[in-house]
């Protein structure tokens, strides 16, 4: 208030003019103090402004962090198609509108052209004369400068002008100090609900895998990014992605930062890495880099312990991530790895209860039911040597034959119950068969399988792992809410995606109650962005019931 006070002073004494342009400066104030959204506030400072100078063209100059160019140029007056002639937005590096940026003073010139710091207009820009400059401070610093350009009606812009556009000035920044305190405030709050999520999902029981996801997902969204992206330590010294939430996601999935770029050996430090365009910085080796522009790299820091990597970059050409942002970035990727940690105690507490219950039910299945069922057996072959009637003899002997089949089924059962997770073979087949014998202990039957061409040959590693974790996903949403009697996998390790390239595809298909109207879908949107992050599509459809009730999952990927 004390910068618009002063200028205001400065009004008294002058013309009977300016006097009656009062009440209009008093409307223009009060129109641009209204609001709190920053963009709108900014456009709403260059009409009035042009307004209250009876300008016809009016723009807002916001000085980047560097102090050294613009960061964001707001127009009045110029047209879309004026715009598109015109083509990029001035940088401040150069020009008149540069000399403003370092020699921050009000400026009124009757022919802009003829000033020796002018570097002329691009071709396509309207024609622009008379020329009035106003810097616009917020909190004691430069902001930006306001500019209005073409008087209309072929005179000059007068100092009763240049005295009131100050005051306006001054007004602005008050106007733009209380919206970027709103946005920051709101920006702030986004964050934090952010940071409040990703924890409330990991501690709600999610696999590692789709906990990285949740991960990646929110980071885009808080930073309005062009992707998330999480990378963990490869083993040989590097980083490999292992989560993309992205626009497009094609091609992501798997990439790997090399252990000898100055960017993993930084990151695996525990120091964030930022970078002002990922296409041209030498340090982005990988072949996605290209694709992007500006970059926030963030470990995934708890404990002193580098858990991974948060990568969120911009597309090319966006601008840059302010130092606010980088620091709420920061902040989030800490409170992430934190529920990461956290997260994955609660899983390893839930595990090691399972296996305790586990290993109860293989004691309880050994001691008790095999010892009776194996007394049963031993007084029905007392029987069947007694029996003098043949149908009886046959029959009884048939009863034999189950038991003994029923005891090797259950000894099988104990060994699976009693196998840990460390002790699982690496093969494709073996790892499907695996995840479905878990899956028949809450489901009270075994799932069918069924393998079609050579499975642990053709199918990558990467693919291997995602389509274990899509199994396990169709499985757990059989479990809690199909209510199926029957459910039947398929690999298939011979088909051809819709691209052309050779693929392979899993099918899960029940006969329970189908996907209710109205009913939860994050089961099968997780197996849709798994499939595309891998360049695949997964699909739901009738399943194996009569009429085709229940559900039939199909998730495809390329080898």
């Amino acid at each position: 208030m004390d910068a618009a006070t002063e200028v205001t002073r400065s009004l008294q004494g002058l013309s009977s003019e300016l006097t009656s342009r009062i009440p209009q400066l008093l409307e223009a104030m009060r129109t641009v103090g209204a609001g709190l959204d920053l963009h709108i506030t900014l456009d709403r400072i260059a009409q009035t402004a042009a307004e209250l100078a009876d300008a016809r063209y009016a723009a807002i100059g916001i000085i980047d962090e560097t102090r050294e160019g613009l960061s964001d140029f707001v127009t009045y007056g110029v047209t879309a198609q004026q715009h598109q002639r015109i083509g990029a937005l001035p940088d401040g590096h150069k020009g008149l509108l540069g000399a403003l940026i370092h020699d921050p003073k009000p400026l009124r010139l009757a022919d802009l052209g003829q000033d020796p710091r002018s570097a002329g207009l691009p071709p396509g820009h309207p024609p622009m004369r008379t020329f009035l400059g106003v810097p616009i401070q917020v909190q004691g610093e430069i902001f930006g400068n306001l500019y209005l350009t073409e008087k209309r009606g072929g005179g000059q812009f007068s100092e009763e002008d240049l005295h009131m556009v100050r005051v306006l000035a001054a007004e602005a920044g008050i106007a733009i100090g209380n919206a970027r305190m709103h946005a920051a405030t709101r920006q702030r709050e986004r964050w934090i609900d952010g940071s409040v999520a990703v924890t409330t999902e990991l501690l709600a029981g999610s696999d590692v895998d789709d906990a990285l996801a949740v991960v990646a997902e929110q980071a885009q969204r808080l930073a309005e990014s062009a992707a998330g992206i999480v990378l963990l330590p490869d083993g040989e010294g590097g980083l490999e992605i292992v989560a993309v939430s992205a626009d497009d996601p094609t091609g992501i999935m798997g990439t790997h930062i090399p252990p000898d770029s100055p960017v993993a050996e930084q990151l695996l430090a525990g120091e964030p890495v930022f970078v002002d365009d990922s296409a041209s910085d030498p340090r982005m080796v990988t072949a996605i880099a290209p694709r992007f522009g500006p970059s926030m790299m963030l470990p995934l820091k708890s404990g002193g312990r580098v858990l991974g990597t948060l990568t969120i970059p911009r597309n090319r050409g966006a601008r840059p991530y302010t130092a606010d942002e980088r620091t709420l970035a920061t902040q989030f990727a800490a409170q992430a790895a934190l529920a990461l940690v956290l997260a994955d105690a609660q899983r390893d507490r839930e595990r090691l209860a399972v296996l305790e219950d586990r290993d109860r039910i293989a004691r309880d299945l050994h001691d008790l039911v095999i010892q009776r069922l194996f007394a049963t057996g031993m007084m029905l072959e007392s029987a069947h040597r007694k029996s003098t009637a043949p149908e009886v003899a046959q029959g009884v002997g048939k009863a034999v034959d189950e038991l003994d089949v029923t005891i090797q089924e259950i000894r099988t059962a104990i060994f699976a119950l009693q196998q840990g997770p460390a002790e699982a073979p690496s093969g494709l087949r073996t790892r499907v068969l695996r995840e479905i014998g878990t899956a028949a202990v809450p489901l009270g039957f075994q799932p069918s399988a069924n393998f079609i061409g050579p499975v642990d040959s053709r199918v990558g590693e990467l693919t291997g792992k995602n389509l274990i974790a899509a199994l396990r996903e169709a499985l757990s949403n059989a479990f809690r809410h199909a209510q199926a009697s029957r459910i039947e996998v398929v690999v298939d390790a011979t088909i051809t995606l819709p691209d052309g390239s050779e693929g392979v595809r899993l099918t899960v298909a029940d006969d329970g109650i189908g996907i209710l109207p109205g009913g939860r879908r994050s089961g099968l949107k997780n197996l849709a962005r798994r499939a595309e992050s891998l360049g695949g599509s997964s699909t739901h459809g009738p399943g194996l019931g009569e009429g085709g009730s229940g559900t039939k999952v199909t998730w495809e990927a390329p080898l």
